[in-house]
């Protein structure tokens, strides 16, 4: 599906075009024009990225192959960016979509193959904006990036929800299941986040420096704090994955402690039966001075001396708070 909108002077003047007049449009130096690909059929790449804006064959190449990492390439008279934005729920994790960004002086190309929150943000902004919404193609497009990053936020929100969880069971311990897995996964989820964030991270740090003659100077100041943001992000991830390890290293502590008291346990039980199997052992063994062949109270003293023993060896495990 193709969306465009044609902007002049920062102001929102038409949308949705046939391709003929994108062409115009595209002719027309004194207008901004914003074209959006959300999924779109092969004849419509061939036809707006080929057609009518005739990007670099490789540019159209990189976009139209997914790709894994975020990359910004110069070309002659556009940029090209790959970005990605992230969605995540607790049922079905993490959920990455490519967004790939073409930025001229006079217009903004997005390619996307689903839909994506940031940009019907955008769009929606655009739309529903009365004053001045886009001074310039650098504008849009760090528009359409700012709100993807923003989209992180929801996802830390999460992580940290199962982190309180993970620790109020580590700390409480009373679900009784064993823990390890459910951190595994979590660790799993923060570093996954990570390996996400820092690529982005260093794009938007070459974005900021102003490696690229697309992006004007002033705009310089609104890619650094993207950076900034994106840094943050990295930071908070970092020091979930602290906190992780500390509840892991609890929650082995614990496990330690709960082992160390069952031993304790057993070792108890263990010297509470030693007198009685000591005792019968010896005496069910020896035939010729079992103590009911020659003495009538040979059983009682034996019973009174297992006893006492085992008190005594009772008395000793309480004292050493084995029991």
């Amino acid at each position: 599906m193709i969306h465009s909108f044609v902007f002049s002077e920062g102001k929102l003047v038409g949308r949705d075009l046939e391709v003929e007049a994108l062409r115009l449009v595209r002719a027309d130096k004194g207008l901004i024009l914003w074209v959006d690909l959300d999924n779109p059929t092969d004849d419509e790449i061939k036809t707006v990225l080929e057609g009518v804006f005739q990007f670099h064959p490789l540019a159209i190449e990189d976009c139209v192959t997914p790709s894994s990492l975020p990359k910004s390439e110069d070309y002659e008279d556009h940029l090209f960016i790959v970005t990605h934005a992230v969605d995540f729920t607790r049922t079905e994790k993490f959920n990455t979509t490519e967004l790939d960004l073409f930025l001229g002086k006079e217009f903004l190309v997005t390619f996307h193959r689903t839909s994506l929150k940031s940009v019907d943000a955008a769009i929606d902004r655009c739309v529903k904006a009365t004053g001045i919404v886009a001074r310039g193609p650098d504008r849009l497009a760090h528009l359409v990036m700012d709100l993807l990053v923003d989209n992180f936020k929801p996802i830390t929100d999460e992580l940290r929800a199962e982190l309180e969880e993970i620790e109020e069971n580590v700390l409480t311990g009373d679900s009784g299941e064993d823990l390890i897995p459910k951190l595994l996964e979590v660790r799993g989820e923060i570093n996954h986040l990570r390996q996400i964030v820092r690529p982005q991270r260093d794009l938007v740090s070459r974005l900021a420096h102003g490696d690229s003659k697309i992006i004007r100077a002033v705009m310089l100041p609104y890619f650094r704090d993207l950076r900034d943001n994106l840094i943050r992000i990295d930071e908070t991830a970092a020091s979930y994955a602290d906190q992780l390890f500390i509840s892991f290293d609890l929650y082995l502590s614990k496990s330690d402690v709960a082992a160390n008291d069952g031993l304790k346990v057993l070792t108890a039980l263990t010297a509470l039966t030693l007198p009685a199997t000591l005792i019968s052992s010896w005496y069910g063994m020896n035939f010729d001075h079992m103590p009911e062949l020659h003495s009538p109270f040979g059983y009682p003293i034996a019973f009174v001396a297992t006893v006492l023993l085992t008190a005594t060896m009772w008395w000793w495990c309480k004292r050493k708070r084995w029991i």
